[in-house]
């Protein structure tokens, strides 16, 4: 595999990776009411990156998902969009949790067992 195709593989892999953790983390951060420059900052400060492109599109789809709910507000005389999670957003982001949780668990062992079968291999060979 070339370089450049290499690197266009990596690239989608990753963005796949960082999906579905990037609704975790949104939701996670809107257990407190957020507008979204303010989410994206505290985002970018515990280290995810997040373009406002993305963002935004993310906190529409959410909020018609009912995960989500938003409210105008004027602040600094400018109306901002004010999002907070929902009751049902708060069950949604438990299930959520749960689930990445064990996954994370499951994926931990899996490179434990890695590498202890190459610490083995490596042994043997020696």
């Amino acid at each position: 595999m070339s370089p450049a195709a290499q690197t266009e593989l990596f690239d989608s892999l990753r963005l796949e990776l960082r999906r579905g953790c990037l609704v975790v983390a949104v939701l996670a951060q809107l257990r407190q009411e957020h507008y979204g420059y303010t989410l994206r900052k505290s985002l970018v400060e515990a280290g995810l990156e997040i373009e406002e492109s993305t963002l935004y599109p993310l906190l529409r789809r959410l909020e018609t998902q009912g995960l989500l709910t938003s409210q105008w507000r004027e602040e600094d005389k400018r109306n901002k969009r004010f999002y907070r999670l929902s009751a049902e957003g708060e069950v949604v982001l438990g299930q959520l949790l749960d689930e990445w949780r064990g996954i994370n668990r499951a994926v931990e062992r899996i490179l434990g067992a890695a590498t202890s079968h190459e610490r083995k291999t490596d042994g043997e060979e020696s």
